[in-house]
């Protein structure tokens, strides 16, 4: 499937732009634009193009509730409106609170999803600053 990484745990989230709507709709989307939200079960995270979070504290809660109901067995996705810079960042953020070296986690995400991830240098730097932050427990 198109877009989908697979975290250091084994679970497997999907990376795609809004206006892509997919075949298969995910268990729990996160978004990271303004606009119309999907049928199925989503969070918001206020996150400008081509920025970082506006709310620090708000966006690891919502990728750390992304990535708990992953682990309990949903299909959970990531979009923006291009589904790379944005998208990239929260995918590689994902990565380091499931246990990735922060250091490490942009290079993954370049070399795992896009290329072109994680576009710009402030982007790279909020996920580096991640290895502070603390991943809740998945049981």
């Amino acid at each position: 499937m198109t877009g989908v990484v697979e975290l250091p745990s084994g679970v497997r989230v999907r990376g795609r732009r809004m206006r892509d709507v997919p075949d298969t709709p995910a268990d729990f989307l996160v978004a990271l634009v303004a606009g119309p939200l999907p049928a199925w079960p989503h969070r918001r995270i206020v996150w400008p193009d081509f920025w970082v979070p506006r709310d620090r504290a708000d966006a690891i809660d919502a990728l750390n509730e992304a990535l708990t109901k992953a682990h309990d067995g949903a299909f959970v996705e990531v979009a923006c409106m291009g589904g790379r810079g944005r998208t990239g960042t929260a995918l590689a953020a994902l990565a380091v609170l499931d246990g990735m070296p922060a250091d490490q986690a942009v290079a993954w995400v370049r070399q795992a999803y896009d290329p072109k991830a994680v576009e710009m240098p402030w982007q790279a730097r909020w996920v580096r600053s991640l290895k502070t932050e603390r991943a809740r427990p998945h049981e």
